[in-house]
C-alpha cells in the first residue's frame, strides 16, 4: 500500500459547547467527517468547519447519526427504516448546503456512532441508510469490512469504503470492542502508531482477547473526540509518511 486515506470525525461541538481541535486536525487528516446537526455540530459549526476543509483540501464527509443529541448518538434506536432513511437525506443535503457554499461539496457519508455498528449486522437499517444516501446522490460510503451496509451500498451503485481504526480495539470477527470494555479505547502513541504501520503494511491487526485477524481497509480513522487526538493523529500521519505512504483523500 503506497496511499491511505486518513479521517477523523469533526465538527462534534455544539453552540458555545466544543469537542476537539477541529483546525488542528485539519492540518493532518484527509478527510473530514463532519456531524451534520443530529448527533452533535450545529449550522454555524458546519460552516465554519466546511470552509477550513475546503481551504486546505480535505476531503468533507456526511457524518450522518440517529437523532440522538443527549446521547451523542451513541444509543441504538428502533427506528421505522422509512423514517431512517428521510433523516440520512436530510444531513447530507443540509451539509452539503455549507460545503458548497464554502466552493467545496459532501464526496461521501460515513454513518456515526450507535447507527455505524448496527448497519454492520441490520439488515432494515443498513437498507435504509444506503437509500438514503442515493436519494441524494451516489456517493461512497464508509463502513466497517464485511459490514452488511456496505453489501447494500455496492448493490445500489454505491462505492463501498472499508474502514479501520487506529484509535479502538478489535473484537475477534473484525467488529469494534464495546467502548464499556477496558482497554476499549487505545491512547498510548507508540502502541497506537506501531499498530497502525502493520495494519497498513502487512494487514493484520491484534484484537482485545489477545488473537491476530486479517483486515483490508481503504481508509484510517483517528477519532476526533479521543483525549490526545491531535497528537494521535500527527504521530500516526507522521509514521506512516516515514514508510513511504503517502496520505491523501479517498474521494476526489
Amino acid at each position: 500500500m503506497t496511499a491511505i486515506d486518513v479521517n477523523s470525525d469533526l465538527g462534534e461541538g455544539l453552540g458555545l459547547w466544543r469537542m476537539g481541535d477541529d483546525d488542528a486536525l485539519l492540518g493532518i487528516v484527509s478527510s473530514a467527517n463532519v456531524a451534520c446537526g443530529f448527533h452533535a455540530g450545529d449550522p454555524s459549526i458546519m460552516r465554519r468547519v466546511c470552509a477550513i476543509a475546503a481551504e486546505r483540501g480535505v476531503a468533507i464527509g456526511a457524518h450522518v447519526s440517529y437523532a440522538d443529541i443527549a446521547g451523542f448518538g451513541r444509543r441504538f434506536i428502533d427506528i421505522d427504516p422509512a423514517e431512517l432513511r428521510d433523516l440520512i437525506t436530510y444531513q447530507i443535503g443540509a451539509l452539503d448546503a455549507f460545503a458548497r457554499a464554502a466552493g467545496s461539496r459532501v464526496s461521501y457519508v460515513k454513518p456515526h456512532g450507535a447507527l455505524y455498528n448496527t448497519i454492520v449486522h441490520h439488515q432494515a437499517q443498513a437498507a435504509a441508510v444506503v437509500d438514503g444516501i442515493a436519494a441524494y446522490a451516489k456517493l461512497p460510503m464508509l463502513g466497517l469490512p464485511h459490514s452488511i451496509a456496505l453489501v447494500h451500498a455496492e448493490a445500489a451503485g454505491l462505492t463501498p469504503v472499508r474502514e479501520a481504526f487506529v484509535d479502538r480495539a478489535y473484537n475477534a470477527d473484525g467488529t469494534l470492542a464495546s467502548r464499556q470494555l477496558p482497554g476499549a479505547v487505545l491512547h498510548d502513541i507508540e502502541e497506537i502508531t506501531d499498530r497502525t504501520v502493520r495494519m497498513v503494511a502487512e494487514g493484520w491487526v491484534g484484537t482485545i482477547d489477545g488473537s491476530e485477524i486479517r483486515i483490508q481497509f481503504d481508509s484510517l480513522c483517528v477519532h476526533g473526540d479521543t483525549p490526545g487526538a491531535v497528537a494521535i493523529a500527527r504521530a500516526t500521519r507522521d509514521a506512516l509518511e516515514r514508510e513511504g505512504i503517502k496520505i491523501q483523500p479517498f474521494a476526489a
